[in-house]
């Protein structure tokens, strides 16, 4: 009952940059926590960055100073921000949300969206 869809996917050359967007939509009674997270092939997935309801944020060493992940509440949208693109960033990525509701509350994800970093 609640869905998470990202865009903004695709190829880009070192040091370039793209712009993920996540969009939550359904029965979302409060917002916990929102985020990304991103699994290359044949590794685990990790987290890049997430932010609390009060703002909050924090970054995968990897992606500090690079990645920014942003927010507008009254789109239910998130964002991410990745400048400085390196090949190591190939991945695919997913929105995380953490959503508050006695019934529907909990942990959702979104479909994936591939981000590939190549000259």
């Amino acid at each position: 009952q609640v869905q998470l869809v990202e865009s903004g996917g695709g190829l880009a050359q070192p040091g370039g940059s793209l712009r993920l967007s996540c969009a939550a939509s359904g029965s979302i009674n409060s917002i916990n926590a929102m985020g990304w997270y991103r699994q290359a092939p044949g590794k685990q997935r990790e987290l890049v960055t997430i932010m609390t309801s009060g703002g909050s944020t924090n970054y995968a060493d990897s992606v500090k100073g690079r990645f920014t992940i942003s927010r507008d509440n009254a789109k239910n949208t998130v964002y991410l921000q990745m400048n400085s693109l390196k090949p190591e960033d190939t991945a695919v990525y997913y929105c995380y949300g953490d959503f508050g509701g006695l019934i529907l509350g909990g942990e959702y994800w979104g479909q994936g969206t591939q981000v590939t970093v190549s000259s």
